[in-house]
């Protein structure tokens, strides 16, 4: 599927394709076999386009005539989509290698009618497709910091379970997943406006200037938030720690109460004919009772001493 962007914005078939005007267009990677030799591209770049990398960080290959670069563009599902973007002066090619939800296609129809034709250039289509794959990114981040805050109100307020570990690693790792993302969005975009190859008219840098300044503001929210979620984890480990010191502090104290006992009971389990409580009638009420009252007294102490 191309479009030619002249005063409209004009299906063509790839015949059509004239170099006088800018053209934008989707395909699969299956399309692209028959074409690219007459489009000028390598035969490494195209075999890219024949697989999902699995990896989010990719090289942007600059060319003579032409900047490529793979991109892995998660899904909210936990799973991605995965395209391949070539750019040429007054040619952008989408190659839609794995889309499972149709939502390339549906990105790539917005783009088209976001500008009118008569205002479309090859910059502005570039930043146009970019800005909507980072659309939901204040949704993204938004949510991620309402749950590391209402996780940190967990911690304070004492109403963390087992879960929490999991929870708190699942968040890093969506973190660390988009993070990944935007930043290779940064590279495509930096290699864009240095623009190497002369793809771009110098007036039109701006456009992909913003764009950077942009995605960069996105990857330091996600840096921020990534630190505040390693910091809720030390706060996690320490509430851990304050609520293990505060039952072994409960179990000194026992052990500090009950402890006389141990003395009187192996004081009295010694045997001597000549202890005189062993023939005293009320040796055994003595030796209750004296427990009793030791038991008692460390704990008025203990009490006045704010042990427990």
């Amino acid at each position: 599927m191309f479009y030619r962007v002249d005063s409209k914005l004009t299906e063509i078939s790839f015949d059509e394709i004239d170099s006088s005007f800018l053209t934008v267009g989707i395909i699969g990677s299956g399309e692209l076999e028959g074409i690219y030799e007459k489009l000028g591209f390598s035969d490494a770049t195209v075999e890219k386009c024949k697989r999902a990398n699995p990896m989010f960080r990719t090289e942007v290959e600059v060319h003579s005539d032409y900047t490529f670069t793979e991109l892995r563009v998660p899904a909210g599902d936990g799973e991605s989509d995965y395209i391949a973007l070539f750019i040429k002066k007054n040619l952008i090619l989408i190659i839609d290698v794995l889309d499972r939800d149709g939502s390339t296609k549906d990105i790539f129809h917005k783009i088209t009618r976001r500008v009118p034709a008569e205002k479309i250039n090859c910059a502005k289509m570039v930043c146009s497709f970019m800005e909507s794959l980072v659309s939901d990114s204040g949704a993204i981040i938004e949510n991620a910091r309402n749950r590391i805050v209402s996780m940190e109100e967990d911690i304070l307020s004492g109403n963390t379970d087992d879960e929490f570990s999991l929870e708190l690693l699942g968040i890093k790792k969506e973190l660390l997943r988009y993070n990944n993302y935007y930043e290779q969005l940064l590279d495509i975009a930096e290699t864009l406006s240095d623009n190497d190859n002369d793809l771009f008219p110098h007036e039109d840098l701006i456009y992909i200037s913003n764009l950077q300044n942009k995605i960069q503001r996105i990857v330091n929210d996600i840096d921020s938030l990534e630190n505040s979620a390693d910091h809720l984890g030390d706060a996690y480990s320490s509430s851990l720690d304050l609520k293990l010191n505060h039952s072994m502090k409960i179990f000194t104290v026992i052990t500090t109460i009950f402890f006389p006992l141990t003395i009187i009971v192996g004081w009295y389990g010694m045997n001597f004919n000549s202890m005189p409580e062993f023939t005293w009638k009320y040796g055994y009420i003595y030796v209750i009772a004296l427990s009793v009252a030791v038991v008692a007294a460390l704990v008025v102490y203990a009490k006045k001493k704010k042990w427990f």
